[in-house]
């Protein structure tokens, strides 16, 4: 759709999407409003800043949690690809990282 309406250096993201696939917001932003000016071998460039792991997320408490077993054994989930159409219980899954994130 971005493309189509002559939207060009535009990145497309989806929000909600812990939530069913029917309340998904779709958009697009300007890929110079994700820009920064950092120096960079002594001369300022415009970046994309780096997104750090949060140590102190979810996610990655759930990692520290498991981190000797998973060094030593095959523990893994293996959702396969992702599937748009068919049953909710296997369309309507979130991420592991987007439901430790949103875990109340």
């Amino acid at each position: 759709m971005l493309i189509a309406s002559g939207k060009t250096g535009y990145m497309s993201f989806v929000k909600n999407t812990v939530a069913p696939a029917e309340e998904w917001i779709s958009g697009g932003i300007p890929i110079t409003m994700m820009m920064n000016i950092e120096k960079r071998h002594a001369e300022f460039k415009p970046v994309i800043r780096k997104a750090l792991v949060d140590l102190n997320g979810a996610p990655f408490k759930e990692f520290v949690k498991h981190r000797a077993e998973w060094a030593r054994e095959t523990s893994f989930v293996y959702p396969g690809p992702i599937q748009y159409f068919g049953p909710s219980e296997v369309c309507d899954q979130p991420t592991i990282t987007l439901k430790l994130e949103h875990k109340k």
